[in-house]
C-alpha cells in the first residue's frame, strides 16, 4: 500500500465523515452510456476509473455488465467502494495508488473516466490506457468555479477554458461542453484513433 500524503489522508477524511455522499454517478455518465458507449461496445467492456473514491461511477458501470479497475489514493473511498458494490464486487478490481505517478500497463481498457480530479501530466498516460477506438470520458471542474460556491480553489486543480481539448489533442472528440451553473464544469467524450 502506498505510503501516507496529505491529499490521501484529506479524502480518507473526507470519506469517512459523509460516507453516504458518495453514491450517486454523475449524469454525464448514464448520457454518454446511451449516446457513444453502448453503441460502440455494445456487448459490454472493460473500463479504468480514475480517482473512482466510493465507486459510484464504477458500480454505476457494473450494473451495465461491464468490468472495472478502479484507482484511488483513498484506501478509506476504496474500502467504501468495495461496501457499496455489494454482489457487483467482483466486477470491480480495487487499486489504491497516487495517481500522480499513473503510468498505463500493457492493459488497455475500452473506456477510461475520469470525474473530478485533474492531474495534467498523466494526460497521455490516459490517452496509452485506452485501447485503439477506445472511449475517453472527462469531468471536472474550470476556473470559472473561482467564482461559485464549494468545489476547489486551488488553480492548479481547475481546467482553463478550452484546456480539456487541448489535454486530448490527437483524439477525435465526440462531445465537448462547458457550463457554469451549481458548478463550472468541462466535460468530454473523446476517442482514441483506431
Amino acid at each position: 500500500m502506498p505510503s501516507a500524503s496529505p491529499e490521501r489522508e484529506r479524502w480518507n477524511q473526507k470519506y469517512r465523515e459523509t460516507p453516504g455522499a458518495w453514491l450517486e454517478p454523475d449524469p454525464f455518465l448514464a448520457w454518454a452510456f446511451s449516446e457513444f458507449i453502448q453503441p460502440l461496445f455494445p456487448g459490454a467492456g472493460s473500463a479504468l476509473d480514475l480517482a473512482g473514491g466510493a465507486g459510484r461511477h464504477s458500480i454505476w458501470l457494473a450494473k451495465q455488465s461491464w468490468e472495472i479497475t478502479l484507482i484511488d489514493v483513498s484506501e478509506t473511498g476504496v474500502e467504501l467502494a468495495r461496501q457499496n458494490a455489494g454482489p457487483l464486487a467482483p466486477h470491480i478490481h480495487c487499486v489504491i495508488d497516487d495517481l500522480t505517478q499513473f503510468r498505463a500497463s500493457q492493459t488497455q481498457f475500452d473506456v477510461v473516466m475520469g470525474f473530478f480530479y485533474l492531474e495534467r501530466s498523466i494526460f497521455p498516460e490516459i490517452v496509452k490506457a485506452l485501447c485503439p477506438g477506445g472511449l475517453l470520458l472527462y469531468k471536472t471542474y474550470t476556473t470559472d468555479q473561482l467564482k461559485l460556491p464549494g468545489g476547489p480553489k486551488d488553480a492548479s486543480h481547475l481546467l482553463a477554458p478550452g484546456e480539456l481539448l487541448r489535454l486530448v489533442t490527437g483524439m477525435r472528440v465526440l462531445h465537448y461542453r462547458e457550463t457554469v451553473a451549481e458548478r463550472a464544469t468541462a466535460e468530454i467524450a473523446a476517442r482514441k484513433e483506431e
